[in-house]
């Protein structure tokens, strides 16, 4: 079954509306999607290895603008749709804790949460809640989200064919570490913050 997900997400990826589906998914990832935009990212440049930075760039600018849309959810719409989103998350007594020190480091907890497994939007709705600096929230998401992408689709791009191999025949090893990354992302929000 893993098997044959992975060959139809390989055909989905090189799609003629794939890179319309990228960016969906990378702009609904960092306000409220659970979806990471990895999942779509790797196997279109694994696909079309050419194309690796024109899709590094539109993942990135999507799921930039996505955490500026995550951004207006805490600012503005938090008791109506942050709110929610943070208790999906078991996060909400964690979330009132830190708020009034999140701006001293909002900068550097922003980019830390765009490049890593981390649950991004928890931090793009954060970032609207307390009022941290706009330029600055999308400067740190553009850096941190742009570094993730672009290093994963440049390395995909400079060993695509050895990277390919690897994941083919570790597929299942892969999709339980790909798994238990994002729950380690989860836990480390739930004690780190």
């Amino acid at each position: 079954m893993l098997r044959a997900l992975y060959d139809k997400t390989l055909q989905w990826a090189s799609h003629r509306h794939a890179i319309w589906i990228l960016a969906l998914v990378s702009f609904t990832e960092s306000s409220f999607f659970l979806v990471p935009p990895d999942l779509l990212l790797i196997p279109m440049v694994l696909a079309a290895r050419p194309k690796w930075f024109r899709f590094a760039l539109v993942c990135t600018l999507a799921s930039v603008c996505g955490g500026l849309f995550g951004y207006y959810i805490g600012a503005s719409l938090f008791e109506e749709v942050g709110k929610p989103i943070l208790e999906m998350y078991h996060a909400t007594a964690k979330f009132e804790a830190i708020s009034e020190a999140y701006n001293d480091n909002g900068v550097w907890i922003v980019f830390t949460a765009g490049f890593s497994p981390i649950p991004y939007k928890i931090f793009t709705i954060a970032s609207g809640v307390t009022g941290m600096d706009p330029l600055s929230f999308a400067l740190a998401s553009l850096v941190g989200r742009g570094g993730r992408f672009f290093l994963v689709a440049f390395l995909l791009w400079k060993f695509g064919a050895t990277i390919r191999t690897f994941i083919e025949k570790r597929l299942g090893l892969l999709a339980l570490l790909f798994c238990v990354l994002v729950v380690a992302g989860v836990l480390a929000l739930k004690f780190l913050t």
